[in-house]
Order: C-alpha cells, then structure tokens, then sequence
C-alpha cells in the first residue's frame, strides 16, 4: 500500500505531474506515491519525470480507462 494516493483522474496534462511533483513534497524519503490518471499521456510524463527527478517508478499499469503509477521517493 502506497504512503500516498494522488487521484489525478480528469486532469490533462501536464496537471498529473504538476499535482504529483507537489504531493511527493509530503511523502517522506523511501515512501511511495500512487497516482491515478484518466490522462494517456501520462504513460510516457511519468516516465520521463522519473527519470529527471530521480524518482523510481515502480509500477505502471492501466485498466478501465485508468492509469495507475506507483513512485517510490528518494
């Protein structure tokens, strides 16, 4: 289960990064972020996020429209 749960649903981008960029702020080293999206395009964001930031993301999957992610915070 994730430290923290970022319902980004209905959001375009680049609203799902923006949003997950200031709620890992309260996510402590180590712990991890879930965020849902309705957003396609935030398959290749939050790739690309992670890789700039230095975030890990651990999990990408989708379902029912959905897009789910789980960051881990370093």
């Amino acid at each position: 289960m994730a430290d923290a749960v970022l319902d980004a649903k209905g959001l375009n981008c680049p609203l799902p990064i923006l949003k997950a960029k200031k709620a890992l702020k309260d996510v402590p080293s180590g712990g991890t972020l879930e965020i849902l999206s309705t957003d396609p395009g935030s398959v290749a964001d939050f790739e690309a996020f992670c890789r700039t930031t230095g975030n890990e993301l651990l999990e990408s999957s989708s379902g029912d429209g959905v897009y789910k992610f789980l960051i881990k915070h370093t």
